[in-house]
């Protein structure tokens, strides 16, 4: 099936150029441009994208509170930000509000084509320094986990937490499979009832969850 993304970004030369370079892509497409949070939101609405290409900082409504908007509309629509920094200050921020990747804005073609479509399967997509930067933020906060997360994880299996703390360690499917010596198939179906249970949306809320729930100690 074809991946139907939607392109955010107030500046017009990089809409297009994301739009031309994704519609060369075999089964992507592009098929709408916002040029700010607001319009975004409201495009989501309308044209229903799979993935939304979403640039932090934008005017009317940033890129995080577009995305806490199109996620708390429970769309369908997974946002993959979009920043010229690998160090900016809000990206933190956009996956706390639901954002289900990250990539530079300087990524190749090939990249940005393999990002939208891991994101669009609904896998999570950090690069290294983002990961990096998301350890070093839960190090830095002393608190304890609120009571509620930690409800929520007592309601998973024990094996469902095992699979939940690789995935925070940012291993793939296949690797946990191999790591816990099972099936990939069996490492899915824990993936999705991890969800179900926790109420996110894909692993990347996944591996936040794990950390605001000290299930991974950052080090």
């Amino acid at each position: 099936m074809t991946i139907r993304v939607l392109v955010a970004d107030d500046q017009a030369m990089v809409r297009e150029g994301f739009s031309v370079l994704l519609n060369a892509m075999p089964g992507i497409e592009v098929v709408g441009e916002a040029v700010d949070g607001r319009e975004a939101v409201a495009q989501v609405d309308v044209l229903g994208p799979d993935v939304v290409l979403m640039d932090i900082r934008m005017p009317e409504l940033n890129g995080i509170e577009a995305t806490r908007e199109i996620v708390a509309a429970d769309s369908e629509a997974k946002v993959l930000v979009l920043t010229t920094f690998d160090l900016d200050e809000y990206v933190y921020q956009a996956l706390r509000a639901g954002a289900s990747g990250f990539l530079l804005k300087d990524a190749s073609a090939s990249r940005l084509a393999d990002g939208v479509r891991v994101v669009a399967a609904g896998e999570a997509l950090l690069a290294p320094s983002v990961t990096r930067r998301l350890i070093t933020e839960f190090s830095r906060i002393s608190v304890a986990p609120r009571t509620p997360v930690l409800a929520r994880v007592g309601d998973l299996t024990e094996r469902e937490t095992e699979v939940l703390v690789l995935i925070a360690q940012g291993l793939s499917n296949a690797e946990i499979a191999a790591q816990l010596v099972v099936a990939e198939s069996t490492i899915k179906t824990h993936v999705s009832r991890i969800l179900v249970k926790l109420g996110l949306r894909d692993r990347t809320q996944a591996a936040v969850f794990a950390y605001e729930a000290r299930l991974v100690t950052p080090g």
